[in-house]
């Protein structure tokens, strides 16, 4: 019996497809491929019209931990004064010194001995931080700022 004409070209395909990748497993990742952090931040903070507030967190990137401080002011629908633990990610970090920095900074939140929490960060290098977490305390924000964040 004589083979298919029509197969070989199939085969062909398949097998160049097959080729491609194994070749695609071989290569090696970019070293400046961008990771995921996670973020736990503790932070006090109080206010009226103006707040401010401080707190140190730690950073698990690529895994290892980076503890690190923040500071900070805001601007907006601010009164109050609570105790917060958020947790959430950063993303943009190509480098480890790209998370230290200025900040900027919408957020908001609710509390009532207690509440809820949440803010977006953005820094200068593209690295972007989202923050959610429980608070203790007597606030209502709704705000815009400015945070630094210094690795320790």
């Amino acid at each position: 019996m004589l083979p298919n004409p029509r197969r070989r070209p199939l085969r062909a395909i398949v097998a160049l497809f097959a080729a491609i990748a194994f070749a695609l497993l071989l290569m090696p990742a970019p070293s400046s491929a961008q990771a995921i952090g996670y973020v736990h931040v503790k932070v006090v903070k109080a206010g009226l019209v103006i707040g401010g507030g401080a707190g140190s967190g730690v950073l698990s990137y690529r895994g290892r931990s980076y503890p690190f401080s923040l500071s900070g002011l805001t601007l907006g629908i601010t009164a109050g004064a609570t105790i917060g633990r958020l947790d959430g990610w950063a993303t943009g970090i190509r480098d480890i010194s790209d998370f230290a920095g200025s900040y900027s900074s919408v957020g908001g939140g609710f509390a009532l001995v207690g509440g809820v929490n949440g803010v977006q960060l953005r820094n200068q290098k593209g690295v972007t931080i989202v923050l959610r977490g429980a608070k203790a305390g007597l606030e209502l924000a709704a705000n815009i700022g400015a945070i630094t964040i210094a690795l320790k």
